[in-house]
């Protein structure tokens, strides 16, 4: 039993699926997606970006494939990635067949939109074929005319009836293999639509509040969306929306998720805002640390307070801490014991090489532990 309950996240009981080679849904992390803003027809930006993205821990990355151009250079792109690719397919039909056959692990379609019968069943028969599963993406700029025409304006009963009605055509041609959205701009409509799916159906819900904006504003209204969600327990996979670089969506979403206890990657940093008694330059200093050690992907905890107040106290709750003293010499915790001073100077080298040496240090631990025998 936890100690600490009020901590506890009882996570919804979804089905998995696979995203190539990556669960999504049942007991399986819940896992961290952005899009490329590169044109999918230029493999190798498109390539280039996705790189940048595996190098800060993107577990699942969308493409655009809006044109023949874009899904000819799929192979070439899906070759070289490391991460499973999800197509995005908008309207045509054809688009989806090409991307499924070069190799895209997932399709995102609306299969309302998608056109006929025969034209959803080719599209199943192309993704059953290539072990592609598919995300249903609903979204409030976009619905359905009939479904705005009954419910007056968007609304939650209408992002799930939406996806409700996309998911029986999949179901009519047998596939289960899927994900749904019911994303919105006001994370509020967001919210209570994925509240609402959640009790009807049982299949990975993937979380994002769509066209959030900036990089401030877009990331707090996605930690407030997505975070009440994951906090009710509800959501598989995450993408934040923001109009900024797709590794900065990815760093946001692990904060997200690093914030819940849901995925602890990379360094936690508890820091104070500040004050007049600070013994070094907190901000800047915390600035410095994080761009240093955005390398790191060993959950562990560092504790970056400007003076003695709140300090020790934050100290002796994390892996590493510092505390702000007088004329420039300032305390080192190592496992929450007073360890040893470090001046201004040799302050944030200094604690990177700690970071990084007790990262060695967990990580070795971890490896010397035997594998259970199945």
């Amino acid at each position: 039993m936890s100690v600490r309950p009020w901590r506890d996240i009882v996570r919804r009981q979804s089905r998995q699926i696979m995203v190539g080679n990556v669960p999504v849904g049942g007991d399986a992390p819940v896992t961290v997606q952005t899009m490329t803003n590169t044109p999918t027809a230029d493999a190798k930006a498109t390539i280039d970006q996705i790189r940048r993205c595996e190098e800060v821990g993107v577990d699942i990355i969308r493409v655009s494939c809006p044109d023949v151009e874009s899904t000819a250079a799929m192979k070439q792109i899906v070759r070289a990635a490391r991460v499973p690719i999800v197509a995005d397919i908008h309207f045509h039909y054809k688009r989806a067949l090409e991307a499924a056959d070069a190799g895209a692990a997932c399709l995102r379609i609306n299969p309302g939109n998608i056109g006929s019968s025969e034209r959803v069943a080719e599209v199943v028969r192309a993704a059953k074929a290539n072990g592609c599963s598919i995300r249903i993406g609903v979204n409030a700029g976009s619905l359905e005319k009939d479904l705005l025409e009954k419910y007056g304006e968007p609304c939650p009963e209408a992002l799930v009836e939406s996806a409700l009605d996309h998911i029986k055509i999949l179901q009519d041609h047998d596939f289960h293999e899927y994900k749904v959205a019911v994303k919105a701009s006001d994370q509020f409509l967001a919210v209570a639509a994925y509240q609402q799916l959640a009790e009807a159906v049982d299949c990975p819900l993937h979380l994002g509040i769509t066209e959030a904006g900036g990089a401030r504003a877009g990331t707090v209204k996605s930690a407030i969306g997505i975070g009440s969600l994951l906090w009710f327990g509800i959501g598989d996979t995450i993408r934040v929306s923001l109009s900024a670089e797709p590794e900065e969506e990815v760093r946001v979403g692990f904060e997200i998720l690093k914030a819940l206890g849901i995925r602890n990657r990379g360094v936690r940093v508890v820091s104070c805002p500040s004050c007049a008694r600070q013994g070094f330059d907190v901000i800047r200093t915390v600035q410095a640390l994080e761009e240093r050690l955005g390398h790191i992907r060993t959950p562990m905890s560092l504790s970056v307070l400007g003076c003695v107040v709140n300090g020790p106290g934050e100290a002796r709750e994390t892996d590493i801490g510092l505390t702000g003293g007088g004329n420039g010499k300032h305390m080192v915790y190592l496992s929450g014991v007073t360890d040893h001073h470090v001046q201004d100077a040799d302050m944030i080298d200094h604690i990177v090489k700690l970071v990084e040496a007790k990262a060695a240090e967990i990580e070795a631990a971890a490896a010397a532990v035997p594998v259970a025998a199945e």
